[in-house]
């Protein structure tokens, strides 16, 4: 059987939950916490995994898998190297979109926003909550650009340890956070027979949310 074929035999029909208005808080981050909760509590791979879309200057799309760190009222926080190839793009196009997808629980959310940068002080506190061999690897890695081989990275690694042999790892100038400022907010639960309930927070000018169901 070709490739094609088993892909196209491929079927799940989703059954294990619904979505109504009934369900829906006036506010979407109360829903996005919650579903995130029940990722976390069903000990799913990497919860907090989205794939992060950015545009470049030329209209150019590309999409990467980023950990979110936090979220709240104000948006969703991840962080990287700002000299990496999303951050360029950021750069030139300060919108992007989210999209967690936790296939076990048969949901998605999309996010779609714009991007800023955090402050000093949350990108300190959250480089000094890493793993030590971590914060050496934000030191070593020159996230995006092209290297020799595999060596390479290690002896940047072996520098970086001898770098701050016996002292606190500081955060990088090239490396901290950005926050998503949502102004549209998609929940997706799948359904039997692929009619699956949709429903869209748009945020409005004076701050609220107005919320309508899509068809699937």
């Amino acid at each position: 059987m070709s490739i094609r074929e088993q892909l196209w035999q491929l079927r799940r029909d989703y059954s294990q939950r619904a979505l109504s208005e009934k369900d829906l808080p006036t506010e979407p981050f109360d829903l996005l916490k919650r579903w995130l909760q029940d990722a976390l509590s069903e000990g799913l791979v990497e919860p907090n995994a989205a794939a992060l879309a950015t545009v470049s200057k030329d209209g150019q799309p590309s999409v990467r898998a980023v950990l979110i760190r936090d979220l709240d009222e104000t948006g969703l926080i991840f962080f990287t190297n700002y000299e990496s190839r999303k951050a360029s793009e950021l750069s030139n196009n300060p919108r992007a979109a989210l999209l967690f997808l936790w296939t076990p629980l048969e949901r998605q959310v999309r996010v779609e926003g714009f991007i800023e940068k955090v402050s000093e002080e949350i990108s300190d506190a959250y480089f000094k909550s890493r793993p030590r061999n971590y914060q050496l690897a934000a030191w070593a890695s020159p996230q995006s650009q092209p290297i020799p081989d595999r060596k390479f990275l290690e002896d940047r690694y072996k520098e970086m340890e001898a770098r701050f042999e016996g002292q606190e790892v500081i955060r990088p100038p090239f490396w901290g956070g950005f926050r998503l400022v949502p102004e549209r907010i998609e929940f997706w639960q799948g359904r039997p027979n692929r009619l699956h309930d949709r429903f869209l927070y748009m945020r409005q000018n004076d701050g609220s949310w107005s919320i309508v169901r899509l068809a699937p």
